[in-house]
């Protein structure tokens, strides 16, 4: 009975061990949670910035003088994971890879795509995913690892802007589409998708009087094709950071709800670890108490009996 209360007292304090080690990286998803989303917050002036820029630029223009229709295949970048316990995480942002692409895929018009444009050219962000898009039957073009701190979305959307240049030359690839895990709430995600490239200027196009501050009209030292090639390139770089830093946080809530998953089975192992445990220590103390009272007992007979022999 010994040599099971100490197996049972080993397993509560292995359990409890592994309860601390899910809170603290609980506490180490929701930290990094908010560190991605002022990373976000702090591009939000810049990028507001861009979209005026390209405003002024196109104030005199029309939205019928830019066509929507963009032959060629999809450049699709896939934002997932390089870490684990996260949950379906990269299963969830691969399904939506799968389920648009399979078949008959519907364009950005909601027109039935023909199959050699509903291939897309995959670049993922992440081995995780990139292995299960493979799984899949899909092929990566370019597999790069994710940033692994707020830090390092800089350098990570670096790599990707030269990633994505070297694609779309050797592989002619005209649009370009990025497909990220958002936050819906604390801890649920859902997989979303935006085209960036090319930049739909019909959204910019003759909307700078609904948006100027100022009643002076904008003007340009900078030849206006240089220009606006510069500005659809900073636009690229922003949707690109914001894509990386909204995955990451939603991988870190992903984390969150598979931690507190982990935590709700580790406090019900415990509660029966614990129960087992003072049972078994409840036999072993009635067991000793029988074992005296039955030795009493004898001892006593012998004494009514007079015989110490």
């Amino acid at each position: 009975m010994s040599a099971t209360l100490e197996s049972l007292s080993r397993q509560i304090h292995s359990a409890e061990d592994l309860a601390s080690v899910v809170r603290m990286m609980k506490t180490l998803a929701a930290v990094s949670i908010r560190q991605y989303e002022e990373a976000v917050e702090s591009l939000r002036d810049y990028r507001r910035n861009v979209e005026n820029g390209l405003r002024m630029l196109l104030w005199e223009s029309h939205a019928s003088e830019f066509s929507d229709e963009i032959p060629g295949r999809e450049l699709a970048v896939v934002f997932g994971s390089d870490q684990g316990m996260c949950g379906q995480f990269n299963q969830q942002i691969v399904a939506y890879i799968v389920e648009r692409f399979s078949g008959t895929a519907v364009d950005d018009s909601g027109h039935e795509a023909t199959a050699s444009r509903a291939t897309p050219i995959l670049v993922a962000v992440g081995h995780r995913c990139s292995s299960l898009l493979e799984e899949a039957g899909f092929r990566v073009e370019a597999s790069l690892p994710e940033a692994g701190s707020a830090g390092a979305v800089i350098d990570c959307v670096q790599d990707l802007l030269m990633e994505i240049d070297r694609v779309r030359q050797r592989q002619a690839a005209n649009r370009v589409a990025l497909y990220f895990s958002q936050r819906t709430t604390a801890t649920l995600t859902e997989p979303h998708r935006t085209r960036v490239l090319p930049v739909d200027l019909r959204r910019f196009a003759g909307h700078w009087k609904s948006h100027r501050q100022t009643r002076s009209l904008p003007i340009h030292t900078v030849a206006e094709k240089e220009l606006l090639l510069s500005l659809q390139r900073e636009h690229l770089f922003v949707s690109l950071f914001r894509a990386c830093a909204e995955s990451l946080s939603s991988e870190n809530a992903a984390r969150i709800q598979s931690m507190q998953s982990a935590e709700r089975n580790i406090t019900d192992r415990l509660m029966e670890l614990r129960t087992e445990f003072h049972q078994s220590r409840q036999t072993s103390i009635t067991e000793e108490l029988l074992d005296v009272v039955s030795g009493f007992e004898v001892l006593r007979r012998k004494d009514q009996a007079g015989d110490f022999s």
